[in-house]
């Protein structure tokens, strides 16, 4: 099991890392167009901040978050980007500062909670460190949209070794969201890291392998990057097929990314929390 401490203290970083991407930006670079169809920086922070809140709410007041869960009900296509719209139309300093306070007080919450507690989500209930763990792999990804926009090339960390074990987790849940059956048995993940260290995920004897850059494995299962702009390679039929659907996020199927050489299509966001992953095993920790 993760420990909810060293995930919070990355998640920290992580935010301070996104946080300087956007806090000297113009009104201007606010405005900003992202590879996520119809979002603008502003909306990718609105969405962060409102996720956070959702988070709070599901550690403080779990009454006033099951209200929340039935708002999402209601308009399941159309609450993620609802609420990154109100967000977005606030002026860029309040919005920020808004998100500042609101990723703070989510620290504090997940800290101080009691061990083994498990908070409600749109998904399976999780605990502090699966809440941190999956914050934290909403934070890059929308990190990285930003950065793209921004035309800004960031240096990964060993931060990525949470949204690597995210996204081999969420295996079966690619295939469920998809109608498809997951096949029963693990597949062998073998991921460089950053540093060159190799993060190893499943038994050493299966059939089905993945082998390549943690960097490419975290942005194609956060559907930031088309599979034929990485450098991941497949051993195995059912390994081949999960890389061209594979995604660490809840809700939906997402579209994915073109390939650099295709024409250019503008993507739906790729993650965000909503009601899809409570039919089925949405990822979370051992």
């Amino acid at each position: 099991m993760s420990d909810p401490v060293v995930v919070l203290d990355d998640l920290r970083s992580e935010s301070e890392e996104v946080d300087r991407l956007v806090g000297e930006l113009s009104p201007a670079q606010w405005a900003t167009a992202t590879p996520a169809a119809g979002w603008t920086v502003a909306h990718q922070i609105a969405h962060l901040a409102w996720t956070d809140r959702a988070a709070l709410l599901a550690a403080t007041d779990p009454d006033a978050f099951a209200a929340e869960v039935e708002k999402a009900l209601v308009a399941p296509g159309t609450f993620v980007d609802e609420g990154a719209e109100e967000g977005a139309a606030l002026p860029p300093a309040e919005l920020l500062a808004c998100w500042r306070e609101g990723r703070e007080q989510l620290q504090q919450a997940l800290r101080e909670a009691p061990k083994g507690a498990r908070f409600p989500w749109y998904g399976p209930p999780m605990s502090a460190a699966s809440m941190g763990t999956a914050r934290l792999m909403e934070t890059w990804a929308h990190g990285q949209d930003i950065a793209d926009a921004l035309g800004v090339v960031r240096q990964p960390t060993a931060r990525l070794r949470h949204v690597a074990w995210i996204g081999v987790r969420a295996r079966d849940y690619a295939y469920l969201v998809r109608g498809l059956t997951a096949p029963p048995e693990p597949f062998r993940v073998e991921l460089v890291a950053p540093d060159g260290e190799e993060w190893v995920y499943g038994p050493a004897e299966a059939a089905q392998r993945i082998t390549g850059p943690a960097l490419d494995f975290c942005l194609l299962v956060t559907q930031r990057v088309h599979r034929d702009d990485t450098a991941l390679r497949a051993e195995g039929e059912e390994a081949d097929r999960w890389l061209s659907f594979a995604q660490a996020f809840a809700g939906p199927a997402g579209t994915g990314r073109a390939p650099k050489s295709a024409p250019e299509k503008a993507p739906e966001h790729a993650s965000g929390p909503a009601p899809g992953p409570a039919s089925g095993r949405a990822p979370e920790e051992a």
